[in-house]
């Protein structure tokens, strides 16, 4: 998944201000405990990223 379009499903499934809030602030334990951001700059593919925050919160699995 390109950032861009990871980017994108995550401003609409939570909104841009509450979906960069996420990603900065929320700890993913699936990620080794570190926020998306920083899987992301870790070099973890933004799909697994994505998945996790769905995970999280509990977005319908067609949405995935």
């Amino acid at each position: 998944m390109r950032l861009t379009e990871f980017q994108e499903m995550l401003h609409t499934e939570f909104g841009v201000s509450r979906g960069d809030v996420l990603l900065t602030d929320h700890v993913l334990p699936s990620m080794g405990g570190r926020t998306g951001a920083q899987a992301i700059e870790e070099g973890a593919d933004p799909r697994d990223v994505w998945r996790a925050l769905c995970a999280d919160f509990d977005v319908p699995r067609g949405r995935w």
